[in-house]
Formats: structure tokens, C-alpha cells, sequence
């Protein structure tokens, strides 16, 4: 009788127990419905809308002529469109410049503050500041160190040249102009990456550094055989955020070049901006903002893909 008691007790406690869970995911549900709705409404339902947009000749401000189902004309229109292509291209030789530049500071700077024993503190949220500077901030000053002829670059190059290099219009040079972009983003940006190559260095083990030091390893042979396969995952999450980012590149270009000169560092983004609020070709925006997004989609999906066949090997 007393075992039955037990085992009746023990049943109405698991079932008092999944009542309890069902109820405390109930209220976890409503807890984040609030976001939930957010995100539809803000994210979700723009994008929803954009899809629909993208299909008609729809403008800022609606003209005499009716907004109408156009099919797939703005979609072939942007693929013809030289312009198009020349921003694509833009923002890919961006990419190539800044991710490199970018991502290898900060794993040196990381690696820098992983080995200092005093004022890492303060060094850490010093180097972390110009993330944290709103870009429109940055890219001013930056407007100010590229200005010609009497900017604090052009100052430093008459300088280190002896007075042999002459003043370089470093925005207004087809050259020059996304090279300076490149400069300007890396260091504004270099912070995030810098905290999360900290993170991951943080996480491996002294014993092993330990153990190559006895058996003889210098510290490039350390890098290479220890940090850097370490640093694995670490490096497919920064390698896809700063992508993403690169590929998004709008407030430096608007602010410093408009896309010019002769559309040398135009981007995407910035197409979009200048077809949607410009133009007022809200339905052509629209199609060139999906493929935007299926073109990062599809360079995501690609870099986890190899990344990740890369660590399983």
C-alpha cells in the first residue's frame, strides 16, 4: 500500500510538474511577444512590402500616372543598368580592402592587450571608443584629416617625403578615394573585432603556450600551430559580421564622396538611396534592395558552407 501511495504520489507530482512547465512557457511566450510584434512590424512587414513594391512602378510621391503591377521590369532594368554593376563592383573591391586591413589590426591589437599586464582596462575601452563614436561623427573628423591641400594627411605625407610628394586630394582622386574610405572604416570599426578576438584568446589554455615554450616553439611558430587554429570559430563569426557590414557601406560614401569621383566609390546602399529618395523610384529602390539582400544571403550561406566543411576537416 505505502509503494502505491508513493507511486500515486510521484505521478501527480510529474504531472503537476508538466502542468507547471506549460504554464511557465506560456508566460515566457507572452513575456517576448511584445518583441515579436516589434519585429514584424518593423522588420518583417517592410520587407513583406518591399517584395510587392519591387513589382510595380510605384514613386515617392505619387505623380499623375497610377501606381501599377509591372512585373519583372525593374528587376531587369537594374540588372542592365551600368551603374548597377559598377556599384557591385565598388563595394566587392571595398570588401577585399577593408576585411583584410580590418580584421588583422584587430587580431594584433587583441593579442597586444591578451599579452599586457597593466592598464588593460583602460586600454581595452580607449581602443573600443571609435566603434562607439556614431560614424557620422567620425567620418567628419576624418573629412577634416583628408582635406586638401592643408589636411593633417597631406601634413604627415609632406613630412615622411621630405617635401618630395606633393598634396594628394585624397577624395577627389578616382585613385585614392575608396582607398581612403577603406582607411577611414578599418579604423573606426576595428574595435568589435578586436573585443572578440579577445574573447576567443582569452579562452585558450596557458598549458599549451606553456608546453611549446619547453619545447622550444618562438612565438610565430606559437601563432600559427596554436592561436590561429584556436581562433577557428572565432574567425568564421568575425569573417561573416564584417562582410555583412562591408557590404552595407553608405554613411562615409554620402557624406565624404556622393559615389563620386565619376562613380569610383559609389555602393549598393547608396544606389538604392540615390534611385529611391533622389529618383523617387520607390518601386525600382525596392527591387534593388532584395537583390541586395539575396547577394548577402547568398555570400553568407557560401562562407558558413566553406567554413564550415573547413572545420570539420
Amino acid at each position: 500500500m505505502s509503494k502505491n501511495r508513493q507511486l500515486s504520489v510521484r505521478s501527480a507530482g510529474s504531472k503537476s510538474d508538466g502542468l507547471l512547465t506549460g504554464h511557465d512557457r506560456l508566460q515566457e511566450l507572452m513575456m517576448i511577444f511584445p518583441a515579436l510584434m516589434l519585429l514584424f512590424l518593423f522588420l518583417m512587414l517592410p520587407f513583406l512590402m518591399s517584395i510587392e513594391l519591387s513589382f510595380t512602378n510605384q514613386r515617392l510621391v505619387q505623380g499623375p500616372v497610377a501606381t501599377k503591377f509591372i512585373g519583372l521590369r525593374n528587376y531587369v532594368r537594374i540588372l542592365s543598368d551600368h551603374d548597377f554593376w559598377q556599384a557591385l563592383w565598388n563595394v566587392v573591391r571595398f570588401s577585399l580592402m577593408v576585411i583584410p586591413l580590418q580584421c588583422g589590426f584587430a587580431l594584433v591589437m587583441a593579442n597586444f592587450l591578451n599579452k599586457l599586464c597593466v592598464m588593460k582596462g583602460f586600454l581595452r575601452s580607449l581602443f573600443f571608443l571609435p566603434f562607439i563614436t556614431p560614424m557620422v561623427i567620425v567620418t567628419v573628423i576624418w573629412q577634416t584629416i583628408y582635406q586638401y591641400p592643408n589636411g593633417i594627411m597631406n601634413s604627415i605625407l609632406e613630412a615622411v617625403s621630405f617635401g618630395t610628394l606633393g598634396p594628394v586630394e585624397w577624395l577627389g582622386s578616382e585613385l585614392w578615394a575608396m582607398p581612403a574610405i577603406v582607411l577611414l572604416s578599418a579604423w573606426q570599426a576595428y574595435g568589435f573585432q578586436m573585443i572578440i578576438y579577445l574573447g576567443g584568446l582569452q579562452n585558450i589554455p596557458n598549458e599549451i603556450y606553456e608546453a611549446a615554450d619547453i619545447d622550444g616553439a618562438n612565438g610565430w611558430a606559437q601563432f600559427r600551430f596554436i592561436t590561429w587554429p584556436s581562433l577557428l570559430n572565432t574567425n568564421v563569426l568575425i569573417l561573416i559580421i564584417t562582410t555583412i557590414q562591408a557590404l552595407k557601406l553608405f554613411t562615409q560614401v554620402n557624406i565624404l564622396t556622393k559615389g563620386g569621383p565619376n562613380g569610383t566609390t559609389n555602393t549598393l546602399v547608396h544606389y538604392i538611396y540615390e534611385s529611391g529618395f533622389v529618383g523617387q523610384k520607390i518601386g525600382y529602390s525596392a527591387a534593388s534592395s532584395l537583390l541586395l539582400f539575396l547577394l548577402i544571403l547568398g555570400i553568407f550561406l557560401v562562407q558558413r558552407l566553406s567554413l564550415s566543411r573547413l572545420e570539420n576537416n
